[in-house]
């Protein structure tokens, strides 16, 4: 299997997992919403880590913003804009646009990070209440 083809099935495998996030959001099962989250992120990750063995120019990748500010919205439209990321990018594989490709992954794994500080924000909120 090339690196090409290890991308798109992890990039595949994120799509997969956020729409299990989805689903668990819509349901209230945060259990679930956190786990399939995770996942989400993982397969990211790895498909991030694949990007960076395939740029062997450094200087490619950082000719935009790596780390864009994203703003505070809500969990929900949080995913969907991932979500279109995730097209975003498996339409830049099947194109042969790497970069492309890696920078709606970049961003989408910024999105996914975002919406788990928000999880574990709360989660320590309620746990204070509790004391």
């Amino acid at each position: 299997m090339t690196a090409n083809e290890k991308i798109l099935k992890s990039l595949k495998s994120a799509v997969t997992s956020l729409e299990k996030s989805m689903q668990a959001l819509n349901k209230k099962d945060e259990t679930s919403f956190a786990g399939s989250l995770w996942h989400a992120a993982a397969e990211l990750e790895y498909a991030l880590f694949l990007f960076s063995m395939s740029f062997q120019n450094e200087s490619d990748r950082l000719k935009w913003k790596p780390n864009p500010e994203l703003k505070k919205i809500e969990n929900g439209p949080a995913l969907v804009e991932v979500q279109n990321m995730l097209n975003k990018a498996e339409k830049c594989m099947a194109n042969e646009k790497l970069l492309d490709a890696y920078k709606n992954a970049y961003i989408a794994r910024n999105y996914i990070l975002k919406v788990q500080e928000d999880l574990a924000r709360k989660k320590r909120e309620a746990l204070k209440k509790d004391k």
